[in-house]
């Protein structure tokens, strides 16, 4: 996952986190988390018997408590496969998860305006955008833009 996932978090253009953030850090918060959380990886053919991870998912409860209920979810593919369905893929499978892991619903809270085709996959999977937070995201060529919190009921 480094492989691919260092230079997205280092673009500063997609998720939160600062550019130099370690793979220690990364690592626990994609696939180190404890239940009921959970991570899903896409493997693509590279020819060798186990294949490449080109994606991944991560699945947690949005808020501790009463909260809990309801899914939150990361997502990050390889660039070197987009447009292959890869994300609607991980997308589809992480709602089907989230589902059997008894969550009601899934919210996005910071789904960065910008990210267009990932604010496009998501609707095309059912997500609402409740709304469009402004100015909530220090991109690095476009300057302050904002972030969608988008819900779909499961």
């Amino acid at each position: 996952m480094w492989a691919f996932a260092a230079p997205i978090v280092a673009s500063g253009e997609h998720f939160v986190w600062e550019a130099d953030t370690p793979e220690d850090r990364l690592r626990a918060y994609w696939i180190e988390k404890e239940a009921p959380a959970s991570a899903l990886v896409a493997v693509v053919d590279d020819g060798t018997a186990e294949g490449r991870v080109a994606g991944i998912a991560e699945i947690h409860p949005n808020q501790p408590g009463r909260g809990s209920h309801i899914a939150n979810a990361g997502f990050m593919v390889d660039p070197t496969v987009r447009g292959q369905g890869l994300g609607r893929a991980l997308g589809e499978a992480a709602l089907a998860r989230a589902k059997a892991d008894g969550f009601t619903a899934m919210q996005f809270n910071a789904v960065v305006a910008t990210n267009t085709r990932a604010v496009d996959l998501w609707h095309s999977l059912g997500f609402r955008t409740l709304a469009v937070l402004p100015e909530t995201f220090r991109h690095p060529a476009r300057g302050m833009v904002g972030m969608h919190l988008m819900f779909r009921e499961l």
